[in-house]
């Protein structure tokens, strides 16, 4: 039998970069690592099920969009894998009003909000005020992901059911516009994001969608030392040891998080993609994730109990 220490399990196209810089951070450390995609999942399937592929670790970037992967999954939880963001608290992250709630509830700054009811559950809605949210607003499926669904300029109610009509068993939420203040001649909007407790906040530009490091030095000259605290508080309620999230700083200089939890972070590196991360935080997100591998192999043997990383779609 041929045991890896980590299945990586991706689909996406442009994960190409990231799976070999893993594999890099593997190598690097004794660490062996199976690759699974839409061309080998047939047969790395079958011979998981003959007993002749095992592995002990698996991150899992490839079951949500597509549900050929899902069979393997279920085998992982079922034969005690370590899973990197198990599915229970990956699919619950996914869900947008349960995350506003939660994240309300700890305190976490959130544009005003109404969550409305599927178009399933009330075909016809009662009269809603939408003053408090201005106009224009955002309307956006409570599922969505990758921005699918997202109408950054609604002014009305019809707006808000089309949306529902366009998901119909999907909750949709109306949110306030955020505008973000100037710091530097640059968009206050940051993408933060954190592996195994570390946090990489970026810039990110919301037109161009462009990542920047947020040095340390500009982090605590413009008064940006919230944005931990923030990524903290998130973390706590979505549990997850790897996820992305983006906090914008307001014209009225509050924080208010924006995309709350992204359980599949982006990590296409600058290098290959314009709109990547930069390489360096990539390569050390690989790297932690190698070193969460390397901690477990010692702790764990093939057929344990199941074991889930600590209290990680978006791309």
């Amino acid at each position: 039998m041929d045991v890896y220490d980590l299945c990586l399990a991706w689909n996406w196209e442009f994960d190409g970069a990231f799976s070999t810089i893993l594999e890099r951070a593997c190598a690097d450390r004794g660490l062996t690592l199976l690759q699974l995609t839409p061309q080998n999942l047939p047969e790395l399937w079958d011979a998981l099920q003959a007993g002749q592929v095992n592995f002990r670790a698996m991150l899992d970037r490839a079951s949500e969009v597509d549900s050929r992967f899902s069979p393997v999954v279920d085998w992982a939880i079922q034969h005690g894998v370590t899973i990197i963001n198990p599915p229970h608290l990956a699919q619950r992250s996914w869900n947008k009003a349960a995350m506003h709630f939660a994240l309300k509830l700890v305190g976490v700054p959130t544009p005003t909000t109404l969550v409305l009811p599927s178009w399933l559950e009330a075909p016809d809605l009662p009269p809603v005020d939408l003053t408090p949210l201005g106009e224009p607003f955002v309307v956006k499926p409570a599922h969505g992901s990758g921005g699918e669904g997202v109408v950054l300029d609604a002014h009305d109610l019809e707006a808000i059911d089309q949306g529902r009509r366009q998901f119909p068993c999907d909750q949709v939420l109306a949110q306030a516009t955020v505008y973000p203040a100037l710091l530097d001649g640059r968009p206050a909007w940051f993408r933060l994001l954190v592996c195994a407790g570390q946090v990489y906040p970026c810039w990110w530009h919301p037109q161009t969608h462009h990542y920047a490091h947020l040095e340390l030095d500009d982090e605590l000259a413009l008064g940006l030392g919230s944005l931990r605290a923030l990524s903290a508080a998130i973390g706590e309620v979505c549990a997850l040891e790897t996820f992305s999230t983006e906090v914008a700083l307001d014209q009225d200089g509050t924080f208010v998080a924006v995309d709350y939890v992204n359980d599949q972070i982006d990590l296409r590196p600058q290098s290959s993609a314009a709109d990547g991360v930069p390489d360096d935080v990539v390569e050390d997100i690989a790297a932690r994730l190698a070193d969460l591998v390397l901690e477990r192999r010692s702790e764990q043997t093939i057929l344990a109990p199941v074991i889930f990383l600590s209290p990680p779609r978006h791309r």
